[in-house]
């Protein structure tokens, strides 16, 4: 069995499609790469390659981190331990992003009542719980920035009839931690 033989200029003119037909995927994958319904995906991809925070601003708005008491771990009804921090504030004192990331999950259930789930840098899930409303444009699927709206604070859940807070917890890949000493950290937060 013989094999064609193909001609020198043939065979660079093949060659010569095929890097074209690369070099327009390429492009195309660039510019769709760029496009705003990429943003969640690239974010996604950024999340996984940020290390976790060293320090955060605290969650809710004109709340110094000094006046946040270490509450993580206390006990709870039914045998639970507090995985987060409560950070009392006025009712409707807006709740903000404290990280950049993606709202996975934006729900009215369970002991937390209404709440907004983040995934943050490392791919860690920030909980923010007992919220009087969500913010206007905050659905699953949402790329949040430090600093974004995402509801204000209230009462909400297993929490009905306290006074008015946020439960701010966070959860890496071991489960809860304290977010305190982070809140603490920030030069920013008095």
């Amino acid at each position: 069995m013989t094999l064609p033989t193909v001609s020198l200029p043939a065979l660079l003119r093949r060659l010569a499609g095929w890097l074209a037909a690369l070099l327009g995927i390429a492009l195309l994958a660039a510019w769709a790469w760029q496009q705003p319904f990429m943003a969640a995906p690239r974010m996604f991809w950024t999340l996984g390659r940020l290390p976790p925070p060293s320090h955060l601003p605290v969650p809710v708005q004109g709340v110094a981190a000094g006046r946040i008491a270490d509450t993580y771990g206390a006990p709870r009804s039914g045998g639970r331990k507090h995985e987060g921090v409560d950070i009392f504030a006025p009712r409707g004192t807006p709740v903000v992003s404290a990280t950049p990331g993606i709202v996975v999950s934006v729900r009215e259930s369970g002991l937390g009542g209404r709440q907004v789930w983040v995934l943050g840098p490392a791919r860690q899930r920030h909980y923010y719980a007992h919220l009087q409303d969500w913010a206007e444009g905050i659905t699953a699927g949402t790329v949040v920035h430090t600093g974004q709206p995402l509801g204000t604070v209230g009462d909400s859940g297993n929490a009905r009839g306290t006074p008015p807070h946020l439960h701010y917890g966070i959860y890496g890949s071991g489960g809860a931690y304290d977010p305190l000493p982070l809140l603490q950290a920030n030069p920013l937060n008095p």
